[in-house]
């Protein structure tokens, strides 16, 4: 288990990476929603590699950020 919740955290730290990096580049734009995708799911695997260690900052500000780039995809979406 500890494997697959430290796979999901990494995940997090490349989606989020790769999403700054996409859009610091102007490759998409901070609206579009692969870039938002990526901050959420991203966010995501964060919180839950962070759980299991207790370690709650990290699990408020994804958590934060996981809801903002999920209303975001939905505007878009809608």
């Amino acid at each position: 288990m500890k494997k697959y919740t430290e796979s999901l955290g990494w995940y997090g730290v490349i989606a989020i990476l790769s999403a700054y990096g996409l859009v610091s580049f102007s490759i998409l734009q901070p609206t579009s929603l692969i870039y938002q995708i990526l901050n959420g799911t991203g966010a995501l695997g964060i919180v839950i590699d962070s759980i299991p260690d207790k370690n709650y900052q990290p699990i408020i500000l994804n958590i934060i950020w996981a809801i903002i780039a999920g209303i975001i995809i939905l505007r878009i979406i809608l």
